[in-house]
């Protein structure tokens, strides 16, 4: 079986703030660094690095979106699906504040290129059975997700950001949909994300929900609940987390773990990630994660 990641590769520009900028206020920052990161990127190295066999399809620029490439490519993730263009790439504009909670203003450049061609051209790479892996930091998301479900992969949907995903994407063809708390009482209006799950599910009854609660933890739900609680730790960065959990979630199903065990290990992954500056460069390897669980 396959995996790919059809998603965004942006160029992260961090700037550490004591607190996020208010409107009409200039702020210096503390310390400024250069990160590949995007969600699709985010998720490919967290995929690999749990172990599974992943491919990205998504655009860089020609110009500047080599180190992405690199990124992706030291991390051992095939990019035959990568198109170059002479755009620009990708990037975003990331606040840190000092309690780790981070602000992200996002330009989409070549993630908003993707054609109906190169939908095409990487379904075709593809069989029944494998699975896509989607985020909504790309243009022609829906066009992707109908391919998708047409060539019967299965479709594992992270709705972020949220705009748009309800007018706009076929849920119906959605297999499993992860979201945070705020998501998912959005996409469902429910009051918490329990009540929304169950919403999500009546609506779609073919999906299977993925909830993280922060701190709290996360929960599954595919009808009945499965629950697994956070882990304390010092936070210094929560950027990429979700992806984090997302990747190593998604990578365990793929060699057959159960709930159970997806959370468990998922969670302690984006545990060690909140620990360290970054998203893509603070994803833990497999290793780190099977000794914090062992610990």
């Amino acid at each position: 079986m396959k995996i790919c990641c059809f998603g965004s590769l942006n160029i992260d520009y961090v700037y550490h703030v004591r607190h996020f900028v208010r409107a009409g206020e200039t702020i210096a920052s503390t310390d400024r660094s250069i990160i590949c990161g995007g969600k699709g990127l985010n998720q490919s190295i967290a995929l690999a690095r749990s172990g599974a066999d992943v491919y990205h399809a998504g655009n860089v620029s020609a110009t500047d979106g080599m180190m992405l490439l690199n990124a992706l490519q030291s991390n051992g993730v095939h990019v035959e699906q990568v198109c170059q263009q002479n755009a620009v790439n990708g990037h975003a504009i990331i606040q840190v504040d000092e309690k780790g909670e981070n602000s992200i203003l996002l330009y989409g450049g070549t993630n908003q290129n993707i054609t109906r061609k190169q939908i095409d051209e990487v379904m075709c790479a593809f069989d029944e059975g494998d699975y896509i892996v989607l985020q909504n930091e790309v243009n022609l998301l829906p066009e992707i997700v109908r391919a998708a479900h047409e060539k019967k992969l299965k479709v594992i949907l992270n709705p972020s950001p949220v705009d748009g995903i309800r007018e706009n994407v076929p849920l119906e063809m959605v297999d499993y949909l992860f979201v945070n708390a705020d998501e998912a009482c959005t996409l469902s209006d429910g009051k918490t994300p329990e009540e929304s799950c169950i919403a999500l599910k009546q609506r779609f009854p073919q999906m299977t929900l993925v909830c993280t609660l922060g701190a709290k933890g996360a929960v599954v739900y595919d009808g009945t609940f499965t629950r697994a609680d956070g882990r304390r730790t010092h936070v210094v960065d929560t950027t990429g987390a979700g992806d984090t959990f997302l990747g190593y979630y998604v990578g365990l199903m793929a060699e057959g773990k159960s709930k159970e065990d997806c959370l468990r290990g998922a969670i302690a992954a984006a545990t060690l990630c909140v620990g360290k500056l970054g998203a893509s460069v603070s994803i833990p390897f497999r290793v780190q994660v099977e000794e914090l669980l062992n610990a």
